[in-house]
């Protein structure tokens, strides 16, 4: 991390931004940068737009803190920027970043080193709402974005293919549904000294785990540590620090999975890896951390610490 004069450092939080996620972002943002504060940090709050390489040379912060979730924040782009300015940063870097957002290159990565995925295939839009490109069940999603945003459920007996909206892209991903419980393991770090893997949480949930159930108070309940058979637990741990490691990550990242318990470990599968974890009042990241002994602040000072340029 740069160093500054005897005042403590500058954290120009970045949030916002132009993404389907915005919202998401603004909210991760606004607590990031109240308990920068809380660390005796000096904090700038910025919503980026097309102007953020002049208003980051104005302000000249030693860190920014990477509170953008979805695209041109968490896919590469706001990274390349900040390696350009040269200006240390949180969470991935350029490569990790873009490799996770993107689901079926992820999965590339995961299969190549023997992590357990699921099927499916890139269509076009044109071709997913003519024809059922999977038998159902299946899910229609954007191939890179977050949140489940744009994420659409055919379930089993589905005659006619979804009718996706304008706002999808021209060519999405089509996975085949696997049914499960929904489980997720963040990992902070993977050098020597750093925490890891922190904890497996168990989400439950009333039906699909969709937007409304990942940021609306009461739209799911989190069990951590999941109350699961220690061998699924250490499993999960052991492939979340996996697929940081193989994907390049660093800073935080929180890997997802989905476990069939009928099938015992044959049912456990990644969904993907997030490099912009949400830090939510409802985040699951936080939560996890907390298990081991960082409280949100101390969460959040990891990171300012652990920012660098070159990651």
């Amino acid at each position: 991390m740069a160093g500054s004069s005897s005042t403590s450092p500058l954290v120009a939080v970045l949030m916002g931004g132009p993404s389907s996620e915005r919202e998401v972002s603004l909210s991760t943002g606004r607590g990031c940068a109240q308990a920068l504060r809380d660390e005796a940090f000096r904090v700038v709050e910025v919503d980026c737009g097309p102007d953020l390489p002049a208003v980051l040379a104005d302000l000249k912060p030693d860190v920014c803190f990477n509170a953008l979730h979805g695209r041109w924040g968490e896919d590469g782009c706001v990274q390349g920027l900040l390696e350009w300015l040269r200006i240390p940063y949180t969470h991935s870097g350029v490569l990790a970043s873009a490799l996770a957002m993107d689901k079926a290159r992820t999965k590339e990565v995961y299969r190549a080193h023997g992590l357990p995925v699921v099927e499916s295939v890139i269509a076009s839009k044109a071709e997913v709402m003519a024809r059922h490109v999977l038998p159902p069940p299946y899910v229609v999603k954007p191939n890179n974005e977050g949140s489940s945003v744009g994420v659409y459920l055919v379930t089993e007996g589905t005659n006619a293919p979804p009718r996706l909206s304008e706002a999808m892209p021209a060519h999405v991903m089509v996975e085949a549904f696997v049914k499960g419980r929904e489980l997720t393991c963040s990992v902070m770090g993977d050098g020597p000294g750093d925490p890891g893997a922190l904890t497996v949480t168990d989400i439950l949930t009333d039906g699909w785990y969709d937007y409304d159930a990942k940021y609306k108070p009461g739209g799911s309940r989190h069990v951590v540590p999941a109350e699961i058979p220690f061998e699924i637990f250490d499993a999960c741990m052991a492939m979340a620090t996996t697929a940081h490691r193989v994907l390049g990550c660093r800073g935080v990242s929180r890997t997802d999975f989905r476990w069939d318990e009928e099938r015992g470990m044959e049912g456990l599968i990644l969904l993907e890896t997030n490099t912009q974890p949400g830090m939510t009042p409802t985040s699951l990241t936080p939560e996890q951390a907390a298990v081991r002994g960082f409280d949100f602040g101390a969460l959040c000072r990891w990171l300012v610490e652990d920012a660098s340029c070159g990651r």
